[in-house]
């Protein structure tokens, strides 16, 4: 055996390791996909004479591991299923207003004139008004609940992708390739789809990426102030909530959801600036 096998070896290894906040997000998502084999008990049954229970806590043959709610509901368990909201939430949000962004940031960079003066306009304005205070303000109009929410952060974080998509199509669009295109008398939406498109993807992916982790910050950030996920549905924002009103006397109810949330954030951010790496070399 050469001895370069074990330095191969110990690079693999090294390379495998550097990808941890990938393997904590897939961790993540599959505790979401197996909630129901996971999660230990009914995240909504309560048991009022195990409320505010440490974790390790006993009663009737079942352990409560990470402690009990103040309905004496397993932390754990709603711990579980919570991560099936804020990461269907940010996913779903993530694609829905990538869709329209790119949609209208390519758009406006392949058509120009005053589609692309009427469509950048706009963008402007919706960047001006704070994210956060646009969500609050329209799920307080529609109301709370699963899909509010998710229409209200794709409203808000649509024109992040545009921008980038108006950039990038603007830099494509000019290249001999695309030129030659339109003279073969290619549509503009073949061209845009074709030619365009996936030539701007990788970008676009680390937008992605590091908007997912902004939407499950703003879904747990709903949640916490009751225009998110009602209750009893299990959600990281509104068990934050709860826990902040025992932090004295049952810490567990809020540091681990607040902890569940800082992995999930962190590792998405880590593979957003990773891919952001990547793509530049490339």
């Amino acid at each position: 055996m050469s001895a370069a096998a074990p330095a191969r070896r110990s690079f693999r290894a090294a390379d495998l390791l550097s990808w941890w906040p990938a393997w904590l997000l897939f961790a993540l998502v599959l505790c979401a996909l197996f909630a129901p084999w996971l999660a230990p008990m009914d995240p909504d049954r309560q048991n009022l004479l195990a409320r505010l229970k440490a974790p390790g806590f006993e009663a009737r043959g079942a352990v409560y591991h990470l402690g009990s709610d103040e309905l004496g509901r397993d932390v754990l368990s709603r711990l579980i299923y919570g991560a099936r909201i804020s990461l269907s939430v940010a996913v779903l949000s993530v694609l829905l207003s990538g869709v329209v962004g790119v949609t209208v940031g390519m758009a406006a960079g392949y058509l120009r004139g005053w589609t692309e003066t009427v469509l950048m306009r706009l963008v402007d304005i919706f960047l001006s008004i704070p994210a956060i205070l646009l969500a609050i303000i329209t799920v307080a109009v529609l109301g709370p609940g699963f899909v509010n929410v998710i229409l209200v952060l794709a409203l808000t974080r649509w024109p992040r992708y545009a921008r980038v998509a108006y950039g990038q199509t603007l830099a494509i669009a000019e290249r001999p390739f695309v030129r030659l295109s339109r003279a073969m008398g290619a549509s503009p939406a073949r061209v845009i789809a074709v030619h365009i498109l996936p030539n701007i993807v990788g970008p676009l992916l680390v937008v992605a990426t590091l908007e997912f982790g902004l939407m499950v910050l703003f879904e747990a950030g709903l949640s916490f102030l009751g225009l998110g996920v009602q209750p009893p549905t299990a959600s990281w924002g509104s068990m934050l909530s709860t826990g902040r009103n025992y932090l004295a006397t049952a810490w567990w109810i809020a540091t681990f959801p607040g902890l569940a949330l800082f992995l999930l954030v962190l590792s998405a951010n880590m593979i957003g600036d990773r891919l952001s790496d990547r793509i530049g070399k490339g």
